[in-house]
C-alpha cells in the first residue's frame, strides 16, 4: 500500500512520500512514489502515486516519453502545457487511458487495477496549485479551507493535518505536520514503510527547494516520533474527565 501527502501553503508546497509496495506479506519491494519534472525558474510539477504499479510506472512513462519525443502523434507534453490545470488534465486523461489498457488485459484473471495520483506545481506568472487525481481521470483541487490533498492509506495520518495545518502554516511547520501524519500511519499500517521521500517547492521559485530521502535508521527522524509519542502521553495524562 502508500501513503502520500501534498499541502498547498502561501510559502509553497509540501509533499512527501513512502515507498513500500507490497503483493502479499512475502512479496515486499521499494519503489519511488515522487517523480519530478522542472526547468527551474520556469516550471515545477511533482507528482506522488498510489495505487497499482504497474498503471503508476507506465502512466509516469508515457508522460516522459511526450516530453522527449513531443514529434510523436497525439503527444501532449506537461512541460509545455501552458496552465497547471491543462497539466492536470493531461495526466488525468493518461492515468485514465492506462488504466483502462491494463484493466482490459486483466479482465481474464477477473483483476481489476486502480491508482490514483497528487499533482502539484507551478509556472512561471501562474499560481501554485495541488491536484489529487482519480483512477477515472477526474481531479480535486486543494484550496484554503482544504490546503492538503493525501492519497493511499491517509486515515492514520489526517488527524494532525486537520488540527494543525492552515494555509499560513510556514513550510517548517508543514514539513514537521507531513512527517508525524506519516510517523502515525508508519505506526498503525504495516503496508506503509520507509525510506520516504520528501520535496518542498518554495512559493514562486518554480523548481524544487528542498528534497530528502529520509531512511529506517534516520535519527532525527526517530527523535521526532519519540518526542510526538511522549506528548501525546503526557497530554493524556493531563486531561481530566
Amino acid at each position: 500500500m502508500t501513503y502520500c501527502v501534498g499541502l498547498l501553503l502561501k510559502a509553497g508546497m509540501v509533499l512527501l512520500s513512502d515507498t513500500r509496495t507490497n503483493a502479499g506479506l512475502d512479496n515486499i519491494a521499494t519503489y519511488r512514489k515522487m517523480f519530478t519534472f522542472e526547468d527551474p525558474g520556469e516550471r515545477v510539477i511533482v507528482i506522488l502515486t498510489a495505487g497499482s504499479l504497474s498503471v503508476t510506472q507506465t502512466t509516469i512513462a508515457r508522460l516522459r516519453e511526450s516530453i522527449d519525443h513531443p514529434e510523436i502523434e497525439g503527444a501532449q507534453s506537461i512541460m509545455a502545457a501552458q496552465t497547471m490545470l491543462e497539466v492536470a488534465e493531461i495526466i488525468g486523461n493518461t492515468l485514465a487511458s492506462v488504466r483502462e489498457d491494463i484493466d482490459h488485459k486483466m479482465n481474464a484473471a477477473k483483476v481489476s487495477v486502480s491508482a490514483s495520483m497528487i499533482v502539484a506545481g507551478q509556472r512561471k506568472g501562474g499560481a501554485m496549485r495541488l491536484f489529487l487525481i482519480y483512477p477515472e481521470g477526474n481531479f480535486i483541487e486543494a484550496t484554503e479551507d482544504t490546503p492538503f490533498l493525501q492519497i493511499g492509506e491517509h486515515k492514520y495520518g489526517k488527524p494532525i493535518l486537520d488540527r494543525v495545518v492552515r494555509p499560513d502554516t510556514g513550510l517548517e511547520d508543514a514539513r514537521k505536520a507531513v512527517l508525524l501524519s506519516m510517523d502515525s500511519t508508519l505506526r498503525s499500517n504495516l503496508s506503509v514503510g520507509m525510506p520516504l521521500d520528501l520535496a518542498i517547492v518554495a512559493k514562486d521559485a518554480c523548481r524544487v527547494t528542498g528534497v530528502q530521502r529520509i531512511e529506517a535508521n534516520d535519527p532525527d527522524f526517530r527523535k521526532m516520533s519519540e518526542a510526538w509519542s511522549n506528548a501525546l502521553r503526557e497530554g493524556f495524562q493531563k486531561i481530566e474527565i
